[in-house]
């Protein structure tokens, strides 16, 4: 009966939570990397200040931000965007989808591919936004939709598949 052992058991589960503890902590050196670059390294920048917050709100290590500040401060290589893309999923709710990425049509393809897979496509600009309004650099619904639990299993679907994608930060909705 090999693999029923108490080692093996906590190995998987150690194996995923360390899976997911990785994704996150690689989105989040990304975000301190675009910041980091944008400010030339200056610590006391707000935009800076706030990516290193949210890194320690997720237990990131000291010296995985101080790394990934000296690495974007001193590195020359291309330069990473924000990118904001719009769609409608189940039930006619609006999606924004955001991305940090430096290829940007590498990362349209895969939210095209993923939102495909989804029986959905990407909107033109300005479809989905205006049911919301930005502040302090989130996306606030502004007109909610109500969708039906088939609909809303279906988003659910749709968005943890989105945000699994290593260049998409985030993803807003306006369904309840």
């Amino acid at each position: 009966m090999s693999g029923h052992n108490k080692w093996s058991k906590i190995k998987r589960k150690k194996g995923a939570s360390d899976a997911q503890r990785s994704k996150l902590f690689g989105k989040l050196v990304r975000y301190i990397t675009v910041e980091a670059k944008k400010s030339g390294g200056n610590l006391a920048s707000p935009g800076l200040k706030t990516a290193i917050e949210k890194a320690k709100e997720a237990n990131m290590p000291n010296d995985t931000i101080d790394r990934a500040v000296k690495k974007a401060a001193t590195d020359n290589s291309a330069q990473m965007e924000n990118i904001t893309y719009e769609a409608y999923g189940p039930g006619g709710c609006a999606l924004v989808i955001e991305a940090l990425t430096d290829n940007r049509n590498k990362a349209a393809q895969e939210v095209k591919h993923i939102l495909s897979n989804h029986g959905f496509s990407l909107a033109a600009m300005g479809a989905a936004t205006w049911a919301f309004k930005k502040e302090g650099g989130e996306w606030i619904p502004q007109t909610p939709v109500q969708i039906n639990e088939e609909d809303s299993k279906i988003l659910e679907a749709l968005i943890e598949e989105l945000e699994e994608n290593d260049e998409v930060q985030d993803v807003y909705t306006n369904a309840e």
